[in-house]
């Protein structure tokens, strides 16, 4: 037969173990919320990396003053969006969006200023061998682009489809 002793001793040691369970979750419980405080008090600092010439070179990553330029296709053709990006990212211009516009029936490609500079938008233009007179302006603050190529039914006209059959070509 159990003695009245063994039972309290199981009792009690139960009692402590529950005790000293609760005081670490409640430790662990004041370290999270200390840690959770102090992240959301300290002000976050930027760091910044040196980054090597010929590191930006080799990647060809955007720099500050990169125009960030949406290419789109306006002209119903599969896959012109894709050279044009790929030109223009070889070029040095930041494509962040690519895709169809509204309409696959434009004839002529033009550029549209976004951000309220003409002379980026002329000098994307340029790069392509758009006419200054398809150069157009609608600012968008939604937007946050330079420009908006829309390529049009003339792209076999443009520097980067002349560029790429000529590369094609060469032996």
């Amino acid at each position: 037969m159990p003695s009245a002793n063994s039972g309290e001793f199981v009792s009690k040691f139960k009692n402590y173990s529950i005790n000293i369970l609760i005081v670490l979750l409640a430790v662990l419980t004041i370290y999270l919320f200390y840690n959770l405080f102090k992240r959301l008090t300290t002000p976050q600092t930027d760091v910044k990396t040196q980054v090597v010439d010929s590191t930006t070179y080799l990647t060809k990553q955007p720099s500050g003053g990169t125009l960030q330029i949406d290419v789109q296709n306006g002209c119903g053709v599969s896959g012109i969006a894709d050279k044009f990006t790929e030109y223009l990212r070889s070029k040095g211009f930041d494509v962040v969006e690519m895709g169809n516009f509204t309409t696959q029936d434009i004839k002529t490609t033009m550029v549209i200023d976004r951000a309220g500079n003409m002379k980026n938008a002329k000098r994307v233009a340029q790069s392509l061998g758009v006419s200054d007179k398809y150069v157009i302006q609608q600012m968008n603050k939604n937007y946050f682009l330079d420009a908006t190529v829309v390529i049009g039914k003339d792209y076999e006209e443009l520097i980067p489809f002349k560029h790429q059959t000529e590369t094609q070509t060469k032996p």
